[in-house]
């Protein structure tokens, strides 16, 4: 892929080669995902290179979502664990308010689950009904509670649903995609149009409301609970005059 054509939110600067890794095919969308060498290389700094990168991976040292993976260009998306166990570090793929994959580190504890949001609900052949989550996962035999736009926590060991959440007003949501990616909220209406998209109300802990469209929402917490821990900033978008402040504050307590 060419470096000028890669997602801005990779945060590749323009002026340091021709190129930029082509994400595999996989379980997030090329645009929605981050390549495995992006996040190990340019965000945590811990390679130079492309082979620096390579010789750290083919260890086996880095799993996703439990799983061990040696593909530099494999497409980690948003939930999705990153664990290196040598370093003991975990981290959950969660967006900022300016919608860029943020460096979020999380406990152990924490590492051995995900939420999933439910796409499809469907009976298959002989009639065993399944589930397809964001991040391509068809489970069987679902609680036949789970509807589409539910989200569910899932054990990363089993992979067994260990419990669901409703997609309904007052629940606690994070966006994911247009204008308002990474922004937190309790969900106050829906509004449906037929043949058309529905359109979701939120708003945040600093009262502000917000809507976004019904595929860009993602389910994250029983009532105002969260069910993970949040990013720095715990999604709420400050104004740019805002933003200006905290910095000035942060340079002056130095």
């Amino acid at each position: 892929m060419k470096r000028l054509a890669a997602p801005k939110h990779w945060l590749l600067d323009k002026l340091t080669g021709t190129w930029a890794p082509k994400p595999s095919a996989g379980p997030h969308k090329q645009r929605e995902c981050l390549p495995l060498i992006v996040f190990m290389r340019n965000r945590l700094k811990y390679a130079l290179n492309y082979n620096e990168t390579k010789a750290i991976l083919m260890q086996r040292l880095v799993k996703i979502d439990g799983r061990v993976r040696t593909d530099l260009t494999y497409p980690a998306g948003f939930m999705d664990v990153i664990s290196i166990e040598k370093t003991g570090e975990n981290f959950r793929l969660v967006y900022d308010t300016k919608g860029r994959f943020a460096i979020h580190r999380i406990t152990a504890e924490e590492a051995k689950y995900k939420l999933c949001k439910v796409k499809r609900v469907q009976v298959g052949q002989k009639g065993i009904p399944f589930i397809v989550t964001h991040d391509g996962r068809t489970i069987r035999y679902p609680d036949p509670l789970i509807k589409v736009n539910d989200t569910i926590k899932l054990d990363l060991e089993s992979g067994k649903i260990s419990e669901h959440i409703k997609f309904e007003t007052g629940n606690l949501a994070y966006v994911t995609g247009g204008r308002n990616t990474g922004r937190i909220g309790v969900i106050t209406h829906r509004e449906k149009h037929q043949g058309g998209f529905d359109i979701v109300h939120i708003k945040d802990v600093l009262d502000r409301q917000f809507a976004t469209r019904l595929t860009n929402v993602f389910v994250i917490g029983q009532g105002s609970k969260p069910w993970i821990s949040l990013p720095k900033g715990k999604g709420v978008k400050l104004t740019i005059t805002e933003e200006r402040d905290r910095r000035r504050e942060a340079a002056r307590a130095q």
